[in-house]
């Protein structure tokens, strides 16, 4: 991968960066890092704000403009725009709800076969995080006192949920299914109400 796709990609994963951030993830010094980010900054990829610290001067962040959340890909993109479009105008909202029904089954079918052999929440959500970052989700589980949180960075679906946002709660139901009708999941944050990236908070009861 190029650095500069390397460099991308840790911007759209932590919301921003500095220099010396990207310098020390990259093994590169902070002048070259800098060179990069000024570099996409001029291209009008990424923009630049500044944070005040309590000593010395503001520490220089930059992060992701509208043109460069569009580098990443939505693999459905335009084409699927018209085929919702498409099967709303032939068969209503009635037609549309169906195949959003019907996907939603085929995603869970699929899940449950990769899960089948996973026991714990914690197993079930690493082998979800797998599958979905192979799906273009940059998905990320993290861990905190009140439970997990997974994290999807990008959404490549994210055009077509936002023409069709039963999508979005499909997905909800599918991650439900899958963890369990007692597992609390709860969005916190959510690409298409103008977030960047998608959050959820899940909590076991039994462990309460």
């Amino acid at each position: 991968m190029k650095t500069v796709d390397r460099i991308l990609q840790i911007v759209k994963r932590d919301g921003s960066v500095t220099a010396k951030q990207l310098s020390s993830e990259l093994n590169m010094t902070t002048m070259g890092a800098r060179q990069h980010l000024q570099g996409l900054e001029d291209d009008g990829i990424l923009s630049i704000h500044d944070v005040k610290v309590k000593v010395g001067r503001p520490t220089r962040h930059w992060s992701l403009t509208q043109k460069g959340h569009e580098q990443f890909a939505d693999r459905h993109g335009e084409l699927t725009i018209q085929f919702i479009e498409a099967v709303e105008h032939i068969f209503g909202k009635d037609g549309l709800d169906k195949v959003t029904s019907e996907r939603e089954k085929l995603t869970l079918k699929h899940y449950q076969l990769h899960l089948a052999q996973c026991d714990s929440l914690e197993d079930k959500l690493n082998k979800l995080v797998s599958l979905r970052e192979k799906e273009g989700y940059m998905a990320e589980l993290e861990q905190d006192e009140q439970g997990f949180i997974l994290i999807e960075n990008h959404c490549p679906i994210c055009k077509a949920a936002t023409r069709c946002p039963s999508l979005c709660q499909s997905e909800l139901n599918v991650f439900q299914s899958l963890l369990g009708s007692d597992t609390l999941i709860e969005r916190t944050e959510h690409i298409i109400n103008g977030q960047r990236r998608c959050v959820y908070r899940i909590q076991d009861p039994i462990s309460d």
